[in-house]
């Protein structure tokens, strides 16, 4: 058996490379409390974030390539450690407890944004994300009816403590008022309030604050971008052309407004009939991934209009949890996958890069 030192296991790690950050794990700090004892080796990976889609497929490439220098046997283990993308900036204070804040908009309302940015919560908690959920539709505040909580918001003294289930940290208005009472509120006070859920919360070491952005174009978004530094947007959108539009502009107004979009999800994106099995193109077909390539935003997926999605969120039970083999929820797990991965590459200073195309 060929001698194994600490220089020739490294220099045989180099083979294997993050397919996003383009640098192998060795460059990239990777490697971590490597040890050789005989012809075993252990060591472990340090991932940018749990919900990464390729970690077992980089652990099996690390094995083999130490395994081939003449080891015995090779230990791995796969841990990550979430990295802050967004930065300090004028205005912008980091949230104290939170790394990374990603936005979750549309271009209209009905496009399923709230299931969708619920369900992108769940799914990286799921993964081992440590995630929170700051409903930021002031004026149809439903997160809490689709994480099935029936809860007042309690404080510590100081700061409010957020609900929590399924592994999420929650804030929402709908925590604070009866469900049938409208909030009827300008401008000036609905940013007040999400300064108040982005300031006033005892977030927990969060890894990823998603905020559920209500529709279209106006003052929540505003109140974001002054208030704190976002790591990216993503947008919702179905195929229909009249979605298509109203997400063009979302677009431009998160880069007007400094917010990267860092992924477009079409939802509702077919139906295949439960009877029969056949697709049906009920909004028209591929107009989500046709816009994100037209305006260079990565695709994150379809998701299909599948009733148990609707049916979950009413009874509080999100797909991914629900029903976690149906199409539906592996669409959204594998977009909140790839969620994780433009924040990971942000933290590494690059920007949003087009991703594998999505069968």
């Amino acid at each position: 058996m060929s001698t194994l030192t600490e220089a020739a296991v490294l220099d045989a790690l180099r083979s294997v490379r993050d397919p996003d950050l383009h640098k192998d794990i060795v460059a990239l700090g990777f490697v971590k409390n490597l040890r050789i004892d005989g012809g075993r080796v252990a060591l472990t990976i340090e991932l940018t974030t749990p919900a990464c889609p390729v970690k077992d497929l980089m652990r099996d490439q690390a094995r083999a390539a130490v395994m081939a220098l003449g080891a015995s046997a090779v230990e791995i283990d796969m841990t990550a450690q979430v990295r802050v993308a967004g930065g300090v900036e004028a205005g912008r204070a980091p949230v104290a407890g939170v790394k990374n804040i990603i936005a979750v908009g549309a271009g209209k309302g009905g496009v399923g944004k709230t299931t969708v940015a619920v369900n992108l919560a769940v799914a990286l908690a799921s993964r081992g994300s440590r995630v929170a959920l700051l409903d930021g539709d002031m004026y149809g505040p439903n997160v809490p009816i689709m994480l099935g909580l029936q809860t007042q918001l309690e404080t510590d003294g100081q700061k409010i403590i957020p609900a929590e289930r399924y592994g999420v940290q929650a804030v929402s208005l709908g925590f604070l008022t009866p469900d049938d009472a409208p909030v009827i509120w300008r401008g000036p006070m609905l940013h007040g309030a999400v300064t108040q859920f982005f300031r006033d919360v005892r977030w927990n070491d969060v890894d990823y604050l998603i905020v559920d952005m209500p529709p279209g174009t106006g003052d929540i978004a505003l109140s974001l971008s002054q208030t704190v530094p976002v790591a990216g947007a993503v947008l919702v959108t179905t195929p229909q052309t009249v979605s298509l539009a109203d997400t063009r502009r979302a677009v431009q107004m998160y880069r007007k407004l400094n917010i990267t979009p860092i992924g477009l999800i079409e939802n509702m994106s077919h139906f295949v009939c439960p009877h029969c099995s056949e697709p049906t193109d009920i909004f028209g077909a591929g107009g989500g991934e046709q816009l994100a390539d037209q305006m260079s935003v990565p695709f994150l997926g379809r998701v299909p209009l599948y009733a148990p999605v609707r049916t979950g969120g009413d009874a509080g039970i999100p797909i991914v949890i629900g029903d976690p083999e149906s199409a539906a929820s592996r669409a959204l797990v594998a977009a909140a996958e790839r969620v994780a991965q433009q924040v990971s590459i942000a933290s590494f200073g690059n920007r949003a890069i087009p991703l594998t195309p999505v069968n």
